[in-house]
């Protein structure tokens, strides 16, 4: 017999093909995640889960699922998922690592080029009918090549987004948990206390995880400390930034742009004071939303469930304890 499986989101059809083909598969295919009561209602017979960073998987999902051994987060990251009570009850867990590292670092770099240079208000200026004319003063905007970059965190992305922004001629500063002496030599980075990253940078992309440590790291001092002439770039998690004190220092121009790619909440709601501000570039979490790599998180992701289910070490596990115990 077929293991039951519930997927909470259609995916590309290469990996919704590997699925069923091992697989009985119950899939939520609308267009905003599964409301709870629906989720908890699925998971009765199954086995395996698959699920996106939108979906809560929480002790009360392990209540109503008390069959499953495997729950693959179609994600690098998996703060949506309580790992520590999965383990408790021995149910692996599965993530898709590195997959999105050079897809989030080109558009963490295509964010910045626009912020710097107006590009969206340039745009928008056009379809509104407010071209007139070619003018001097025209949108001036930031150089990118030959500033000063700022980069919080330097994992997989950060350290793709440097090795971008080294192309650009840019001044490499970094601040992060652990030094990178290697990455320092062959990129010309210099690490940074927090402080001095935020005075002396002309542009601060973060790429650090959301932890109870780094929720709000940057808010009302930090901004004060950012030049006036900064370009902040969110692609982590929204949460890293406090959100009415970005708005306050966009109104006030205590910094000049921002571009997210990530808000809290997600979605941000339409009337939010942000998306009253023209300094301001918000898009719709698509960081990695390349054809090829959505397919091949996808996969990862079907590649998970499958081996969870047939009893194996994941090919990219969480918490790959809980198999040894087995």
């Amino acid at each position: 017999m077929e293991p039951k499986v519930f997927v909470t989101r259609l995916l590309p059809e290469e990996a919704m093909n590997q699925i069923y083909s091992f697989c009985e598969a119950a899939v939520w295919d609308g267009e905003l995640p599964p409301p709870r009561e629906v989720l908890l209602e699925n998971l009765r017979d199954i086995e395996g889960l698959l699920c996106l960073l939108t979906d809560t998987i929480d002790a009360a999902v392990f209540d109503s699922a008390p069959r499953l051994r495997v729950v693959s987060n179609c994600a690098v990251g998996y703060d949506n998922v309580d790992v520590l009570e999965a383990t408790r009850r021995g149910i692996i867990v599965g993530n898709t690592p590195g997959v999105l590292t050079e897809t989030t670092a080109d558009f963490t770099f295509a964010l910045m080029m626009a912020a710097a240079r107006r590009i969206t208000e340039g745009e928008k200026a056009v379809r509104a009918g407010k071209w007139k004319t070619w003018g001097p003063m025209l949108f001036l905007g930031q150089d990118v090549h030959n500033s000063t970059l700022g980069i919080v965190g330097l994992g997989r992305i950060g350290e793709a987004v440097a090795r971008r922004a080294k192309g650009f001629g840019m001044k490499l500063l970094y601040y992060s948990r652990t030094k990178h002496g290697e990455l320092e030599k062959e990129l010309g980075l210099q690490f940074v206390e927090f402080k001095e990253l935020l005075t002396s940078s002309d542009f601060i992309t973060l790429h650090t995880n959301l932890t109870s440590e780094t929720k709000h790291m940057i808010g009302r001092e930090e901004f004060s400390k950012m030049k006036n002439t900064c370009v902040l770039v969110n692609t982590s998690r929204g949460p890293i930034v406090d959100q009415i004190a970005l708005y306050e220092a966009l109104r006030d121009r205590g910094i000049a742009f921002a571009a997210l790619d990530v808000t809290e909440p997600e979605p941000l709601p339409a009337d939010h004071p942000l998306l009253t501000l023209d300094n301001l570039i918000v898009t719709p979490h698509i960081a990695s939303a390349s054809v090829a790599t959505r397919t091949k998180m996808a996969l990862m992701a079907a590649e998970n469930l499958i081996a969870g289910l047939k009893g194996e070490i994941l090919p990219y596990p969480v918490n790959p304890e809980v198999l040894r115990k087995r």
